[in-house]
């Protein structure tokens, strides 16, 4: 099968495709991709609706292959579908800054009662409730899935959690593991930063292109 060239992006919680902008563009002019940005709806739809409409895209491109790349929720939305897609084309996935683990923040904002209408419904299956190294490790044993983690801590969720160890400001680095992912980086960046790193963006082709992030060898 000849390289694959063609990647949907996948916004995270509350967000839109257009915030993924600039890694398509940075993916389409340095790695030659063809880059798509999907839109979802992450508070009005659930996990697995909105696993549907991914599927159901990606289908609709009449492609022989696809890479995914997600950014927060957009992470777990991917690895959704493709947990519930035994058939799903075959592709590289880079997850950035996405609660595999779950999410400290979101358990606690989940619980207070006036938060419930921001919540929505996509959170609670695929992070609250039940995490994506749960139910998506499998994934692992035949897909190439790669994890960029931020270590900056500047975002909302460090407002809401005591983080222990190193964060972005919105996800914990612990809380971005997956058991069985061939590659996990952490970067200086924060949660939102990563969505406008050209370094973020670059380590993300490099593993859609060989299956492993770029490290300096000295």
């Amino acid at each position: 099968m000849p390289p694959i060239k063609d990647v949907v992006c996948a916004h995270g919680y509350m967000s839109h495709g257009a915030g993924m902008y600039l890694i398509k563009r940075r993916l389409e002019k340095e790695f030659g991709f063809r880059v798509r940005l999907f839109s979802y709806r992450s508070v009005r739809r659930t996990l697995d609706e909105n696993a549907a409409a991914l599927a159901q895209y990606i289908h609709e491109l009449d492609v022989d292959g696809v890479h995914l790349v997600g950014h927060s929720l957009g992470g777990v939305l991917a690895l959704r579908m493709l947990a519930n897609d035994p058939h799903a084309l075959p592709g590289r996935v880079v997850c950035l800054g996405s609660p595999l683990t779950g999410s400290r923040a979101a358990e606690i904002l989940h619980a207070q009662v006036w938060a419930e209408e921001i919540i929505g419904r996509s959170l609670p299956a695929g992070v609250i409730h039940q995490a994506a190294n749960e139910w998506a490790s499998h994934l692992c044993e035949h897909r190439e899935i790669g994890v960029i983690a931020g270590n900056v801590p500047l975002g909302f969720g460090r407002l809401v959690a005591n983080f222990d160890g190193d964060n972005d400001g919105t996800i914990a680095v612990s809380e971005t593991r997956l058991d069985g992912a061939r590659d996990h980086l952490v970067m200086a960046v924060s949660h939102k930063g990563m969505l406008v790193s050209s370094d973020v963006a670059d380590q993300a082709g490099a593993f859609l292109k060989r299956g492993e992030f770029l490290r300096d060898e000295t």
